[in-house]
């Protein structure tokens, strides 16, 4: 098992005791006897707001990491995910994003279909610029969520 996978699941079961955790990079980097900058590559990777969480972060000697697991159940998870979107929103996040609520029980199966199929990179395919074409998935893809709402 590579170490990524260790750590995550470490943290993981952490997250099935409590909703969220406080870390200390340094004193994890130590425990599973590797660099800080590995725990920050899975924090970073694997406990995104794609994949429902949030992520806080302080730094300094006092400082920590903090992983909350954002509720699923309907209008908190939707809304917690239009707010964290931003401005730009690619097709494979948008796809992440879809999978997850779907996963979580927050999407339908149709409701997925049609949310891809409306934030497809086909659909948009009209839009030339890579960058106004995300700045428009972003926007739909919000419209969309807060209509579920």
């Amino acid at each position: 098992m590579k170490i990524s996978d260790s750590i995550e699941m470490f943290i993981r079961q952490m997250l099935d005791a409590e909703s969220s955790v406080e870390l200390k990079r340094n004193e994890l980097a130590s425990y599973f006897n590797c660099v800080p900058s590995q725990i920050n590559y899975v924090i970073s990777t694997r406990f995104t707001t794609e994949r429902g969480y949030t992520v806080e972060s302080r730094r300094g000697g006092g400082g920590y990491i903090k992983i909350s697991r954002v509720p699923s159940g309907g209008n908190v998870a939707l809304m917690h995910i239009v707010n964290a979107i931003g401005d730009n929103l690619d097709s494979l996040t948008a796809e992440a994003i879809v999978r997850n609520l779907y996963h979580n029980g927050d999407l339908s199966a149709r409701e997925v279909k049609i949310i891809l199929a409306a934030c497809s990179d086909n659909t948009l395919g009209r839009v030339a610029d890579g960058v106004a074409r995300n700045r428009l998935r972003a926007d739909m893809f919000k419209t969309i969520l807060v209509n579920l709402v």
